[in-house]
């Protein structure tokens, strides 16, 4: 039997498998709060500066000088990174986001290449250590380095800990499972806000918030290698016992389970799969540069949004909450709509997608300040719900369109244009200087475009997944435009690669 066959005999989605995704999912609490660690621990509290007219102060005597009115421990008031060295706290949350970049980059090709487990645990283990450091770092330098390290370790973990949810189940859960990875990462933006509130140290905030790792590392060592990922690299035997061991767990009887063996086939598609086979691929190619451009715009109008959102008055560790809340909404909307065969993957994304443009569009047609429920800030709201319906979809979805042999490999390429996507965002409400409706026109342009380009990926619905790069081939997987030149093409490739 296939490997999907062999999930309807071990339990789609069991007692174990039930558990081995719980403990993933929770990863994204943690990860969450390692994502949101510099709101909080960076924050800038008032100050005033005791500056006798014409007097000038050097660096090394500004502390002297400088009293904070505002009862906030953190790195800002710590090491006095104001005025001429302000910059370096956005200078640290970039290198987190630089290091996120890298990450997506370099585990997602390692994990197809030796492995989901090993690398999880890895980069789970190095993410852990290297948060310690940031929480005892006895100057800015390290403590900007640990940041970059525990960005390199937080964007390739999470990429692998995506695809294990998904791996571990039947196919018919995939949407189950991913939006729950998406769903808790919202609520660790809140839960880190409430941790915020009540530990104000910014050391022992940071300590609090990555001793959870360790609790989650020491569960995670419990799991098993994706048996998806042995099957597709021809260990079919590793494959069986792992599937023969979650069938016990299950409480299923599947002592002569059988999988079909792969074993040539599977030497061969490691000479083959990596990031190159991205672009030397056809179908491959056309997929991935209509995905880089989705989780491109996804992620530029979902920060470009919530810059605008974060300009609310109030309580800083209030609107950190809220800013993950506002995304729960999302995630049952989409679990409706990708399973509903009217909607599906394709048209739930690109409706989303559409809609937080439209969102956008209207914005234009708002006076701001209005104190009206029908707001600019509102309805900025609403373009990021809408959006972040669109990205939790687009991981659902890309997980879907790529075969297992490549499937990090591809949803690693396109997490790099989607944290480009965010290093850009911030720079789009400067363009105000233009016209005052200009940054709500690039989201609305970008949120429209992304919406119309999704809808040329193939429908995912109910479509068994593809193993490896030969079964893109088969109808059933279907094509990016279909055309004469791209069966051309296809043909070529097949006839290259025999």
């Amino acid at each position: 039997m296939d490997i999907e066959a062999a999930f309807h005999v071990v339990g789609e989605f069991g007692p174990y498998q039930k558990r081995a995704v719980t403990v993933l999912v929770l990863a994204q609490v943690y990860m969450a709060c390692q994502s949101m660690l510099i709101v909080l621990v960076g924050a800038t509290p008032q100050y005033r500066i005791d500056q006798p007219d014409g007097v000038q102060f050097s660096q090394q005597e500004l502390p002297q000088h400088v009293t904070f009115t505002e009862e906030v421990d953190s790195i800002v008031t710590e090491w006095f990174l104001i005025r001429q060295q302000a910059y370096k706290v956005s200078l640290a949350g970039s290198l987190f986001f630089a290091g996120l970049l890298v990450g997506n980059v370099v585990f997602g090709p390692l994990s197809d290449k030796i492995g989901r487990r090993p690398v999880y645990l890895t980069g789970l283990f190095f993410e852990v250590v290297f948060g310690y450091v940031t929480a005892f770092a006895p100057s800015f330098e390290v403590f900007a380095a640990s940041r970059l390290l525990v960005g390199l370790m937080n964007g390739g973990i999470g990429l692998v800990c995506f695809v294990l949810t998904q791996e571990y189940v039947g196919k018919s859960y995939w949407a189950t499972t991913g939006t729950l990875t998406s769903m808790t990462f919202a609520v660790g933006i809140a839960l880190f806000g409430a941790l915020g509130y009540f530990i104000r140290p910014w050391r022992s905030l940071a300590v609090v918030a990555n001793s959870s790792g360790v609790l989650l590392f020491l569960l995670s060592v419990t799991l098993p290698e994706s048996p998806r990922w042995l099957y597709s690299q021809g260990q079919t035997e590793r494959a069986e016992e792992v599937l023969c061991y979650m069938a016990a767990r299950n409480g299923n009887a599947a002592n002569s389970l059988m999988l079909r063996r792969v074993a040539a086939a599977g030497q061969h598609h490691r000479r083959q799969t990596g990031v190159l086979q991205l672009v030397i691929h056809p179908v491959l190619r056309l997929r991935t540069m209509v995905l880089m451009y989705v989780w491109y715009a996804c992620s530029l109008v979902y920060y470009g949004l919530t810059l605008g959102a974060s300009e609310t008055s109030g309580s800083r560790y209030v609107n950190v909450a809220m800013y993950g809340l506002v995304e729960l909404p999302a995630y049952p909307l989409c679990i409706y709509f990708i399973n509903k065969q009217w909607a599906g993957r394709r048209k739930s994304m690109a409706s989303f997608l559409c809609l937080a443009g439209s969102a956008c569009l209207c914005t234009m047609f708002i006076p701001e300040n209005t104190g009206t429920l029908l707001s600019v800030t509102s309805l900025a709201l609403v373009g990021k719900l809408m959006v972040s319906a669109a990205f939790n979809i687009a991981y659902v979805y890309s997980s879907e369109l790529y075969p297992t042999v490549i499937r990090n490999a591809g949803l690693g390429v396109c997490s790099m244009s989607c944290r480009v996507g965010g290093i850009l965002a911030p720079f789009v409400p400067s363009m105000r200087a233009l016209h005052t409706s200009m940054p709500f026109t690039v989201f609305c342009l970008s949120g429209l475009s992304a919406g119309c380009l999704g809808l040329l990926l193939p429908e995912t619905l109910n479509r068994p997944a593809a193993e490896t790069l030969e079964e893109l081939s088969s109808p059933t997987h279907g094509r990016v435009l279909e055309s004469k030149a791209l069966l051309y093409e296809d043909d070529k490739w097949k006839s290259n690669h025999k």
